[in-house]
């Protein structure tokens, strides 16, 4: 009989999910009863001229949504080494929501359950409910909800997406020696609009690039 394999969250540090933040993953109780994946895509609703309906035009793919609810249970039921609820939740709160000084931000989060749940992202909100208390008051059980929100880092979304769409945001990395009129050519085989992508960047220059790593590349509404 296999063994039972709990749900944890692992926190990490940089953006790419390969530096963990010291210490062990968060390792629930118990298991969740559900785990909600949500996803989802905006569209700009159109109407053509002469026409009664309208028609939808591709915006953006937000971010995956992951939510679930567990419980911490600290009489002694579930686990007998674990009846402390108040270093249950601050060890949970430390890896998934205190703000971390080193990333000037909390932890990038990890949540892993079996083979198929692999799940990188970023908390949403937690809520906690106490459900079971001591006759001093001290709380014995908690159901706790936890939203998160799938992350990726820029420079993955510009290896995801379509280089030549000038519909999408692109994080482009300035290679030395190109102009901006270049760069728009090699992104969206059309350097016609480096005006545009100078005007949202704050750029005085078009030529020489020097001394600039990264420029965004916002969506470009054609003229034509």
């Amino acid at each position: 009989m296999a063994s039972l394999e709990l749900m944890k969250i692992t926190g990490y540090t940089d953006e790419e999910f390969q530096n963990k933040f010291p210490g062990n993953p968060y390792t629930f109780m118990i298991n969740p009863d559900t785990v909600k994946l949500q996803k989802s895509i905006d569209y700009n609703e159109q109407q053509a001229p002469a026409t009664s309906s309208t028609s939808q035009k591709y915006k953006s793919t937000p971010s995956d949504k992951l939510n679930f609810d567990i419980v911490i249970d600290c009489t002694g039921v579930v686990d007998a080494k674990r009846v402390d609820m108040a270093q249950e939740i601050k060890a949970l709160e430390t890896i998934i929501y205190t703000y971390n000084g080193k990333i000037h931000r909390p932890n990038f989060v990890k949540i892993q359950w079996g083979q198929d749940i692999t799940f990188s992202g970023v908390l949403n909100s937690i809520d906690i409910s106490y459900t079971l208390f001591k006759p001093d008051g001290s709380p014995l059980r908690a159901k706790i909800s936890l939203a998160f929100s799938q992350y990726i880092s820029p420079e993955t979304v510009t290896m995801t997406d379509a280089p030549e769409s000038p519909d999408l945001t692109h994080i482009v990395t300035v290679t030395e020696g190109m102009s901006l009129p270049q760069l728009c050519l090699k992104t969206w085989n059309d350097d016609s609009f480096y005006v545009q992508v100078a005007a949202y960047n704050k750029l005085n220059k078009f030529r020489n690039l020097s001394g600039i790593d990264k420029l965004i590349f916002p969506p470009i509404i054609s003229n034509s």
